[in-house]
């Protein structure tokens, strides 16, 4: 009720999918501790999704947080990348 999921547009890997907050949070500097129960839903879950995707030999979390971290579209979002070689 609280996360949504989807595969990225342009994949960088073989598994590559957001996970976002319904809340609106423009990125981690905003992050205050009411926020804390969902953000740690999201990475809770990026490891069972991850592996439902077929990254079984691990993966990797991104946060773009920032201009100076690259970020593009303010909506906090995660990246999880991963799957075989």
């Amino acid at each position: 009720d609280e996360i949504l999921v989807f595969h990225d547009i342009a994949p960088h890997a073989p598994v590559h999918f957001l996970m976002i907050p319904k809340t609106h949070l423009d990125n981690l500097y905003d992050a205050q501790e009411a926020h804390h129960p969902v953000l740690g839903r999201m990475l809770g879950m990026a490891g069972r999704l991850a592996r439902e995707q077929g990254a079984d030999d691990g993966f990797r979390v991104v946060v773009n947080n920032g201009r100076g971290g690259r970020q593009e579209v303010y909506h906090l979002h995660i990246h999880v990348l991963g799957g075989p070689e």
